[in-house]
């Protein structure tokens, strides 16, 4: 019995990272519709397994003279994240709530910037779930 139970430990400490990663691999797929073909992705893919009121925090540098696009996914549907894009004072430039959970932003850059882009899952739509984001820049 004991030795069941370990096996059952094991088994869901080996399955359940792997379910979670194929989980975000797909969302992400969803997700890159949105980073179209006048950005240019910038290779990276931001995951966070988020539940309930958790929050992601990702930490980037927008270079100057650069146009950025944000997008976040949740979900195979649009509209599951809420995400803030906030300055190093955690000042908020730019939040996706305003506009009623927009899956992708533009954020044009004058001044190189260090930014942290927090993102949540909308209570009112999932409980949990990966969440990702996408950035691109204009070409």
């Amino acid at each position: 019995m004991r030795t069941a139970k370990l096996l059952s430990a094991i088994a869901l400490g080996v399955l359940l990272p792997v379910a979670a990663s194929a989980q975000c691999d797909t969302i992400a797929s969803v997700c890159e519709k949105h980073i179209t073909r006048q950005y240019i992705p910038d290779g990276q893919f931001y995951r966070a397994l988020l539940t309930g009121d958790e929050m992601a925090e990702f930490n980037l540098t927008l270079f100057g003279g650069t146009t950025y696009r944000v997008a976040a996914c949740s979900g195979l549907t649009d509209g599951n994240i809420v995400f803030s894009v906030l300055d190093r004072d955690r000042n908020v430039l730019f939040t996706n709530k305003e506009f009623g959970n927009e899956p992708y932003w533009d954020l044009s850059v004058a001044n190189t910037i260090d930014v942290t882009i927090e993102a949540q899952l909308d209570p009112a739509k999932l409980g949990s779930g990966c969440a990702v984001l996408l950035i691109g820049f204009k070409r």
